[in-house]
């Protein structure tokens, strides 16, 4: 199996058309790996986390908003996932909605439940996740990161869109694990997300849970509400890219290769999500598989 060095792609294969105002990840590994340790109040130093077990990375395809209030395969999955892992003491998450010019992290303390969406039943505006966020832990990173050469910011008024909280909703119903939101900046590709994976990876052994949260297949164009037909070509590459995944990971991160992609990712920010947690994981495992409205693929994906 062939993979990609952990952390420096070339910028030019990122972005042709970057410009030296515009942040990437192309520049020298500083030795040290990013971690969360200065953010921690309650411990001096995470030395003794190594002894904790080591928390995986997710790939969660969030479907429609609805997600929030369904009880389904999905749903259960999310649910046994939050009672079978450790809990963990922060939430880092890459949402498909949230997208922005250059790559931001929440530092908003208490985020708001936004409802980024309309014409959904009532109970839907309702709902609300008034889980934390971390203020000390986003300011950490971004300076991690900067010190690499990677341009960001934080951003402290950042709310949290049905990317973030519908899935958690199942998967933490107690809403008692801080979260800590980063941006997908606009021209980030598959490669570009993944080293920003690699470069938080060592995260996971602090006991902080690495998400990206997108769908698998995305066109809405093809959705049929509530349909129990599934769209063949939507299976079609979902069955692939799940293939490249398991056995070659640069043929993955060239997802585009694939026949007729548009039909299925007409646009690529639901799908980006997953390069992020497979660059702080890569080895794959399936934890659920389906298809939701026709063509929304549901599959959840763990990395360790």
């Amino acid at each position: 199996m062939r993979y990609p060095k952990p952390a420096t792609p070339n910028a030019q294969s990122i972005n042709p058309q970057r410009d030296d105002n515009r942040d990437d990840l192309h520049s020298p590994l500083i030795p040290t790996p990013i971690t969360a340790a200065a953010a921690w109040t309650d411990t001096p130093i995470i030395s003794s986390a190594a002894k904790r077990p080591k928390l995986p990375a997710l790939f969660i395809s969030h479907g429609a908003p609805t997600l929030a209030i369904e009880q389904s395969a999905t749903t259960s999955a999310l649910a046994r996932i939050g009672q079978n892992l450790p809990k963990p003491r922060a939430i880092v998450i890459m949402s498909a909605h949230w997208q922005s010019a250059k790559l931001e992290i929440s530092s908003n303390p208490e985020p708001k439940t936004w409802h980024d969406f309309s014409g959904f039943t009532p109970e839907l505006y309702e709902l609300q996740y008034p889980a934390a966020g971390h203020p000390a832990l986003a300011e950490t990173l971004a300076q991690q990161l900067s010190a690499r050469g990677i341009v960001c910011r934080v951003n402290p008024l950042r709310v949290s869109d049905h990317g973030v909280w519908a899935p958690l909703l199942h998967l933490y119903p107690q809403a008692d694990i801080p979260i800590v939101q980063v941006s997908l900046p606009q021209y980030y590709d598959s490669i570009a997300c993944y080293q920003l994976g690699a470069q938080l990876a060592r995260l996971r052994d602090e006991q902080i849970l690495i998400i990206g949260s997108g769908n698998i297949t995305h066109n809405l164009q093809a959705l049929r509400w509530q349909a129990d037909s599934i769209d063949q070509t939507a299976k079609d590459f979902k069955v692939w890219l799940l293939q490249q995944l398991k056995t070659d990971i640069p043929s993955a991160l060239d997802w585009q290769q694939y026949p007729d992609y548009k039909d299925i990712h007409p646009s690529d920010e639901h799908l980006l999500p997953l390069f992020f947690a497979l660059g702080a994981g890569q080895r794959v495992s399936v934890v659920h598989q389906s298809m939701a409205h026709h063509s929304l693929g549901m599959d959840i994906y763990r990395f360790d």
